[in-house]
């Protein structure tokens, strides 16, 4: 059953319980990070971000809760609310098209 969640939240910005949100989570604080780091990495902490349902009403940059599809649990702050995947593997080489094919005719 798919959910359209977006009339509910443009207004306030307040997801509700229920809805497909994303979370971020800090896993590690800069002062937890290894030594053999790059110091401008080791500078930053180290996140992630999950996906799941809400557990309860929740507002983005505030605390959350959410249920990943295999029903695991965590607590982050709301980052994004019915996120969507916007991966790339950049721009296309023009020197890539060609591999494999010098060869052929």
């Amino acid at each position: 059953m798919t959910r359209d969640w977006s009339d509910a939240v443009s207004a306030t910005k307040v997801a509700p319980e229920g809805a497909w949100v994303e979370i971020q989570q800090v896993v590690l604080t800069p002062g937890e990070r290894a030594e053999g780091v790059p110091a401008d990495t080791a500078a930053t902490p180290l996140l992630q971000w999950v996906d799941g349902f809400l557990t309860a009403p929740a507002a983005l940059g505030e605390e959350a809760t959410i249920r990943t599809i295999i029903g695991r649990t965590h607590t982050g702050v709301l980052s994004r609310i019915n996120p969507g995947y916007s991966h790339s593997f950049g721009e296309t080489v023009d020197e890539i098209l060609t591999i494999g094919t010098e060869y052929e005719s």
